[in-house]
């Protein structure tokens, strides 16, 4: 079956839009503690970012969910990587994120973990939406709900990501700069950070409401440089709105992303003789990082695009390292899910084990120049399996031979055609990208 409202993560948009309502929350919660509580001692576990609407979304879903009888604990403000952890720590039979992530304000979303801190699985999420097609009926008076408030959430996450790295090292050598994006990470991130020994100047930690992500955090990483620069700090760290993010800056204010940070975790797990199966990435991880990894001897796999895919392939072949180009990089030897402060840590210790820089690392992995064009359809239809396009991306492949890649993909949210060309040769890089979106253009034309 396809599923009507779950997308690859959840459910997202603009809110009082489509299904980001609180009516539609209600609702919401209302299915998931049907399908996912147990009577009496079950309980959801919900957390969310610092966006406004955060509120009345977190109102909808306790409403719903105590209406079907299920307890809850409220977590407040928290990263998303933190609800995964508390919901498996403690024993909820499921967590409920309300965050849009690294989107403005404007936007919200309700995202899903099981009781192990995972993603539900598709047969949970389809159960649900049944759910959401029968009429809401509430438990009887005796039955309903209890909701109480997690007081110590922040500590225990806290506690939790100290411990990912060895009790014996601390960060005194380093001078951070930490972005928290005036997001969920904002009172978490700094004192993680500040607890092992570093040095903290953060930024991006006085949320509103309105300037989640605003000009600060993984998708505006400028600030986080310049005050890197003007701080004479050793490294910057950048997290998005949720806190699954993550991005590094070094004491130049050079910017390296998730494909650098995964290759400078990936060396130093095969340095300690921890690191399993292959490097899982997807379509869109640069061709650099697959190539340094095998000069590593180092396996590497790719997916399609979204940690859900990633971390199904991590499972299947019981690997521990993943990730995406954005930082949402899965660390499946230390948490269930992608985790930004989880990840920065994991980095530090490799520095520190090095005795290295960042840039030092980063730049045994050359990324390869990639281009990037969308071609607008005036409707959704089929194009990237037309002759012409199958030939034009054939002859592109053999200009490439195994110095390229190119990826021609239909967008899943908006009637585009995606066009990834990668290389070594940056203007012939640019060159074939072009001519393929003349090809697919023309086909559109007619």
């Amino acid at each position: 079956m396809t599923r009507k409202y779950f997308g690859t993560d959840g459910i997202r948009g603009r809110v009082g839009e489509g299904n980001i309502t609180p009516d539609f929350a209600l609702k919401l919660g209302w299915a998931t503690g049907r399908v996912l509580g147990k009577g009496r001692g079950g309980k959801v576990l919900i957390g969310k970012d610092t966006r406004i609407s955060g509120y009345m979304f977190e109102a909808a879903l306790e409403a719903g969910l105590v209406a079907a009888g299920v307890d809850i604990q409220l977590l407040g403000p928290m990263p998303t990587p933190a609800i995964a952890y508390l919901t498996r720590t403690l024993r909820g039979v499921a967590g409920i994120v309300i965050s849009a992530s690294h989107n403005p304000y404007e936007d919200n979303g309700l995202k899903f973990f099981s009781a192990d801190g995972d993603k539900l699985p598709d047969e949970v999420e389809l159960a649900i939406e049944q759910e959401l097609e029968r009429p809401l009926n509430t438990v009887g008076p005796a039955q309903l709900g209890k909701v109480k408030r997690v007081d110590d959430a922040r500590g225990r996450y806290i506690e939790f990501c100290k411990s990912t790295i060895p009790a014996t090292m601390t960060l005194r050598d380093f001078k951070l700069v930490v972005d928290c994006a005036n997001g969920a990470t904002y009172h978490v991130a700094p004192s993680v950070f500040e607890e092992l020994g570093a040095q903290v100047v953060a930024i991006g930690d006085q949320p509103n409401g309105f300037n989640i992500n605003r000009d600060v955090g993984t998708t505006s990483p400028d600030a986080l440089r310049e005050t890197v620069v003007r701080e004479g700090a050793d490294l910057g760290v950048a997290f998005d709105g949720d806190g699954d993010r993550v991005l590094m800056v070094d004491a130049g204010g050079n910017l390296f992303d998730g494909d650098q940070l995964i290759y400078i975790i990936a060396k130093s797990r095969l340095q300690q003789q921890c690191l399993k199966g292959d490097v899982v990435g997807t379509l869109m991880t640069n061709l650099g990082l697959e190539h340094a990894l095998h000069r590593l001897g180092v396996g590497f796999v790719r997916t399609k695009v979204g940690d859900r895919y990633i971390m199904e392939r991590l499972k299947r072949d019981d690997g521990i390292l993943g990730g995406e180009p954005s930082g949402h990089i899965i660390c499946r030897d230390r948490t269930s899910t992608g985790d930004g402060i989880v990840v920065a840590l994991q980095v530090l210790v490799a520095l520190k084990s090095a005795g290295r820089s960042l840039g030092e690392l980063a730049g045994e992995m050359q990324k390869y120049p990639q281009q990037l064009i969308n071609v607008r359809l005036d409707r959704q239809r089929e194009i990237v399996g037309l002759p012409e396009v199958r030939d034009a991306v054939e002859s592109a492949e053999q200009e490439l031979d195994e110095r390229g890649r190119v990826l021609l993909r239909p967008s899943g949210t908006e009637p585009v055609i995606r066009i990834m060309v990668e290389g070594a040769d940056e203007g012939q890089v640019a060159a074939i990208a072009d001519r393929l979106a003349d090809v697919v253009r023309a086909q559109v034309g007619g």
